[in-house]
């Protein structure tokens, strides 16, 4: 799908920007081949080095291929913009306006713009992200684990984009808040084990009293996943497949529940099971469930969870595209929500897929939750 709507784009590019250029033509055919190669790059890549998930190429070839093929998409929706701008003209007849509208050099500068905003993104996308702090308040938390300080990590996508110095920055900002608890949601590698091994080594650095558990994203599938679940528990994480565990503190337990991604039914692989994840659980304890999409959140409330945590949405990419990756995921794209008595929370995610590396007006960021105490009389039920 992202290719054939690129390919549509690139082409409107090529017919309103590259061929009405006053250039020869043994400029504008390379030119425009260029722009819908842009639009394939995915799939050229795939072809030579690596796959679409994970393109095994140098990290600057990365960078620049990202920063044209967003550059594609932002300038095609703003000379689209002006191009309905110059036919509402037209319908006015408003002689002016349709002169200053059909300008030469107006959608190439359009173009022009949007390859410096993508630039920016590009650049936005590496960055190290920024911690981002929250309280929320669980009923029925018991008082043992007021001021528990819980570091939800999501969609680290260590790659040639983001590599082992960059997934090590992001440890170290981790394990500098001291929390008490880390939580992966999915999506922390794309590629194969042997591709990322210094690329998802510095994770084992993560440092916290009750330790690590992670749970899979959809990338996990895409290379080794066995091969990978293994890989993630040989570095001392706590990984759950439709399972939880308890956290004690003064014989107070919360429980931490993880459940698989949708789209493990590609490869026959277990599918996500909320009644398995907390079959044999506390009753009386509140659960806090890892499930890396959010659009499963009210069916998760309905089961008497407190508090989901999920990422994949990267918090929409880019402002206005955000209501669109919103759409596809139930109507969450990023930040807190309020589900049925249930907390949602959606992290904009650490990283990124380096098929679309782009963040602008979206930060990536690092999660540090602290849960407060609110009704303790409140009674737990989980309905399986």
């Amino acid at each position: 799908m992202l290719s054939v709507v690129g390919v549509l784009l690139a082409l409107y590019v090529v017919w309103r920007v590259v061929w009405p250029l006053r250039v020869s033509l043994s400029l504008r055919g390379p030119l425009g081949l260029l722009v819908v190669s842009l639009a394939l790059h995915h799939r050229i890549v795939a072809r030579f080095a690596g796959t679409m998930a994970s393109p095994e190429i140098p990290k600057p070839v990365i960078a620049v291929l990202a920063t044209g093929f967003t550059a594609l998409l932002i300038g095609a929706l703003a000379v689209l913009l002006l191009d309905i701008l110059l036919l509402g003209a037209r319908l006015l007849r408003r002689p002016r306006a349709t002169a200053a509208l059909r300008t030469a050099w107006l959608r190439p500068a359009a173009m022009g713009a949007a390859l410096v905003v993508s630039a920016y993104g590009v650049w936005q996308g590496m960055a190290v992200p920024q911690t981002r702090q929250i309280e929320v308040t669980l009923d029925g938390l018991p008082a043992q684990f007021d001021g528990y300080r819980v570091l939800q990590l999501t969609d680290i996508h260590a790659s040639r984009l983001l590599t082992g110095d960059w997934v090590a920055q992001v440890v170290a900002n981790s394990n500098a808040l001291s929390p008490d608890l880390v939580v992966i949601t999915g999506d922390l590698i794309d590629g194969t084990v042997t591709a990322r091994a210094a690329d998802f080594a510095p994770l084992a650095g993560l440092r916290a009293p009750d330790g690590v558990i992670a749970i899979n994203g959809n990338h996990e599938y895409y290379a080794q996943y066995a091969d990978w679940m293994q890989a993630f528990r040989a570095q001392g994480m706590q990984v759950l497949e439709n399972t939880h565990t308890d956290v004690r503190r003064d014989g107070a337990v919360l429980t931490i529940a993880g459940v698989t991604d949708p789209v493990a039914a590609r490869y026959g692989l277990p599918m996500p099971n909320l009644s398995a994840a907390l079959a044999g659980a506390d009753p009386r304890a509140p659960v806090i469930l890892l499930d890396h999409r959010p659009g499963a959140a009210r069916a998760n409330a309905a089961h008497g969870v407190a508090l989901q945590l999920s990422g994949h949405t990267h918090g929409g990419h880019i402002l206005g595209m955000d209501q669109l990756v919103k759409h596809a995921n139930g109507g969450y794209v990023s930040g807190r929500y309020a589900v049925d008595g249930m907390t949602l929370y959606v992290s904009n995610g650490a990283g990124l897929w380096a098929g679309f590396a782009a963040r602008i007006g979206v930060p990536s960021e690092i999660t540090l939750i602290t849960l407060r105490q609110g009704a303790p009389d409140r009674q737990i039920a989980h309905a399986l």
